[in-house]
Protein backbone atom coordinates (compact mmCIF):
# COMPACT_ATOMS: atom_id res chain seq x y z
CA UNK A 1 0.00 0.00 0.00
CA UNK A 2 1.27 3.46 -0.95
CA UNK A 3 1.74 6.08 1.67
CA UNK A 4 0.06 9.44 0.95
CA UNK A 5 2.49 12.31 1.16
CA UNK A 6 1.07 15.01 3.37
CA UNK A 7 2.87 18.05 1.93
CA UNK A 8 1.55 17.77 -1.66
CA UNK A 9 -2.00 17.13 -0.42
CA UNK A 10 -1.95 20.15 1.91
CA UNK A 11 -0.37 22.30 -0.75
CA UNK A 12 -3.03 21.41 -3.32
CA UNK A 13 -5.82 22.05 -0.77
CA UNK A 14 -4.37 25.49 0.07
CA UNK A 15 -3.90 26.43 -3.60
CA UNK A 16 -7.42 25.24 -4.50
CA UNK A 17 -8.96 27.16 -1.59
CA UNK A 18 -6.99 30.26 -2.54
CA UNK A 19 -8.30 30.20 -6.11
CA UNK A 20 -11.87 29.36 -5.13
CA UNK A 21 -12.19 32.05 -2.48
CA UNK A 22 -10.09 34.51 -4.47
CA UNK A 23 -12.34 34.03 -7.48
CA UNK A 24 -15.46 34.40 -5.36
CA UNK A 25 -14.09 37.58 -3.76
CA UNK A 26 -13.08 39.03 -7.14
CA UNK A 27 -16.54 38.26 -8.56
CA UNK A 28 -18.29 39.87 -5.59
CA UNK A 29 -16.06 42.95 -5.77
CA UNK A 30 -15.76 43.54 -9.51
CA UNK A 31 -18.99 42.08 -10.87
CA UNK A 32 -21.38 43.24 -8.15
CA UNK A 33 -19.89 45.78 -5.75
CA UNK A 34 -18.05 48.10 -8.11
CA UNK A 35 -20.76 48.45 -10.78
CA UNK A 36 -23.47 49.06 -8.18
CA UNK A 37 -21.25 51.49 -6.27
CA UNK A 38 -20.61 53.41 -9.49
CA UNK A 39 -24.33 53.56 -10.30
CA UNK A 40 -25.06 54.97 -6.83
CA UNK A 41 -22.21 57.51 -6.99
CA UNK A 42 -23.27 58.73 -10.43
CA UNK A 43 -26.92 59.19 -9.41
CA UNK A 44 -27.83 62.90 -9.43
CA UNK A 45 -28.26 64.31 -5.94
CA UNK A 46 -26.01 61.77 -4.19
CA UNK A 47 -23.05 63.33 -2.38
CA UNK A 48 -21.63 60.23 -0.68
CA UNK A 49 -22.59 56.59 -0.58
CA UNK A 50 -21.69 53.27 0.96
CA UNK A 51 -22.95 50.02 -0.54
CA UNK A 52 -22.93 46.71 1.34
CA UNK A 53 -24.62 43.54 0.19
CA UNK A 54 -25.15 39.89 0.94
CA UNK A 55 -27.19 37.13 -0.65
CA UNK A 56 -30.54 38.58 0.50
CA UNK A 57 -30.21 42.36 0.48
CA UNK A 58 -28.32 45.40 -0.71
CA UNK A 59 -27.92 48.15 1.90
CA UNK A 60 -27.15 51.63 0.63
CA UNK A 61 -26.28 54.52 2.95
CA UNK A 62 -26.50 57.90 1.23
CA UNK A 63 -25.78 61.53 1.85
CA UNK A 64 -28.04 63.63 -0.35
CA UNK A 65 -27.79 67.14 -1.70
CA UNK A 66 -30.61 69.50 -0.64
CA UNK A 67 -33.90 69.16 -2.52
CA UNK A 68 -33.06 65.71 -3.87
CA UNK A 69 -35.98 63.33 -4.32
CA UNK A 70 -35.28 60.07 -2.50
CA UNK A 71 -37.90 58.39 -4.69
CA UNK A 72 -36.01 59.39 -7.84
CA UNK A 73 -32.70 58.24 -6.36
CA UNK A 74 -34.20 54.88 -5.38
CA UNK A 75 -35.85 54.47 -8.77
CA UNK A 76 -32.68 55.19 -10.70
CA UNK A 77 -30.55 52.87 -8.56
CA UNK A 78 -33.01 49.97 -8.82
CA UNK A 79 -33.55 50.49 -12.56
CA UNK A 80 -29.93 50.89 -13.61
CA UNK A 81 -28.66 48.33 -11.11
CA UNK A 82 -31.34 45.71 -11.75
CA UNK A 83 -28.95 43.13 -13.23
CA UNK A 84 -26.50 43.58 -10.37
CA UNK A 85 -29.13 43.70 -7.63
CA UNK A 86 -31.01 40.67 -8.94
CA UNK A 87 -33.58 39.37 -6.47
CA UNK A 88 -32.02 41.08 -3.44
CA UNK A 89 -34.06 43.58 -1.41
CA UNK A 90 -32.77 47.15 -1.55
CA UNK A 91 -32.60 48.99 1.77
CA UNK A 92 -31.92 52.73 1.56
CA UNK A 93 -30.94 54.88 4.49
CA UNK A 94 -29.94 58.52 4.42
CA UNK A 95 -27.21 59.97 6.61
CA UNK A 96 -28.47 63.01 8.49
CA UNK A 97 -27.52 64.82 11.67
CA UNK A 98 -29.34 63.67 14.77
CA UNK A 99 -32.49 65.71 15.14
CA UNK A 100 -34.34 65.19 18.43
CA UNK A 101 -37.02 67.72 17.38
CA UNK A 102 -37.83 65.87 14.15
CA UNK A 103 -37.62 62.47 15.88
CA UNK A 104 -40.09 63.63 18.52
CA UNK A 105 -42.41 65.08 15.89
CA UNK A 106 -42.22 61.86 13.84
CA UNK A 107 -43.00 59.77 16.93
CA UNK A 108 -46.17 61.79 17.49
CA UNK A 109 -47.30 61.42 13.88
CA UNK A 110 -46.34 57.76 13.70
CA UNK A 111 -49.68 56.28 14.78
CA UNK A 112 -51.62 57.92 11.97
CA UNK A 113 -48.94 56.99 9.45
CA UNK A 114 -48.86 53.39 10.70
CA UNK A 115 -52.64 53.16 10.42
CA UNK A 116 -52.58 54.52 6.85
CA UNK A 117 -49.85 52.02 5.95
CA UNK A 118 -51.64 49.11 7.58
CA UNK A 119 -54.95 49.88 5.87
CA UNK A 120 -53.17 50.71 2.60
CA UNK A 121 -54.73 54.19 2.50
CA UNK A 122 -51.51 55.80 1.32
CA UNK A 123 -53.24 59.03 0.33
CA UNK A 124 -53.99 59.61 4.02
CA UNK A 125 -50.28 59.89 4.89
CA UNK A 126 -49.72 63.49 3.69
CA UNK A 127 -52.96 64.57 5.36
CA UNK A 128 -52.01 62.85 8.61
CA UNK A 129 -48.59 64.48 8.61
CA UNK A 130 -49.98 67.94 7.88
CA UNK A 131 -52.55 67.44 10.65
CA UNK A 132 -49.74 67.07 13.19
CA UNK A 133 -48.14 70.38 12.30
CA UNK A 134 -48.78 73.09 14.87
CA UNK A 135 -48.05 76.80 14.98
CA UNK A 136 -44.60 76.13 16.45
CA UNK A 137 -43.93 73.81 13.49
CA UNK A 138 -44.60 76.55 10.94
CA UNK A 139 -41.14 76.18 9.39
CA UNK A 140 -41.45 72.39 9.17
CA UNK A 141 -41.62 71.16 5.58
CA UNK A 142 -43.16 67.74 5.01
CA UNK A 143 -42.72 66.04 1.64
CA UNK A 144 -44.18 62.66 0.75
CA UNK A 145 -43.68 60.59 -2.39
CA UNK A 146 -44.62 57.10 -3.40
CA UNK A 147 -43.67 54.49 -5.97
CA UNK A 148 -44.54 50.80 -6.47
CA UNK A 149 -42.35 49.64 -3.58
CA UNK A 150 -42.18 52.40 -0.96
CA UNK A 151 -43.60 55.56 0.55
CA UNK A 152 -40.92 58.21 1.10
CA UNK A 153 -41.26 60.86 3.81
CA UNK A 154 -38.87 63.79 4.07
CA UNK A 155 -39.13 66.10 7.06
CA UNK A 156 -37.12 69.32 7.02
CA UNK A 157 -36.88 71.99 9.67
CA UNK A 158 -34.18 74.53 8.88
CA UNK A 159 -31.00 72.57 8.24
CA UNK A 160 -32.32 69.45 9.99
CA UNK A 161 -33.58 66.57 7.84
CA UNK A 162 -35.22 63.24 8.51
CA UNK A 163 -35.86 60.71 5.76
CA UNK A 164 -38.12 57.72 6.28
CA UNK A 165 -38.62 54.93 3.75
CA UNK A 166 -41.79 52.92 4.40
CA UNK A 167 -42.06 49.67 2.43
CA UNK A 168 -45.52 49.17 0.93
CA UNK A 169 -45.11 45.42 1.30
CA UNK A 170 -47.44 44.56 4.19
CA UNK A 171 -45.14 42.07 5.91
CA UNK A 172 -42.18 44.45 5.73
CA UNK A 173 -43.66 47.68 7.07
CA UNK A 174 -40.79 49.31 8.91
CA UNK A 175 -42.73 52.23 10.33
CA UNK A 176 -41.56 51.50 13.84
CA UNK A 177 -37.82 51.60 13.10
Amino acid sequence: MRKIRLLPVLLSVVITAFFLFGGWFAYQTYAIGKPLGNIVKETPGVEQSQVTYNDKEVSIRLSLKPDTSLREVYGRITKEGATTIGSRDVKLSVNTKESPDLDKWWAQALFDVAQAMETRHYADIPTALEKHKTDKDSNLVVKTEMDEQNVYVHLQKGDQHKYVVLPRNAEKVGVFK
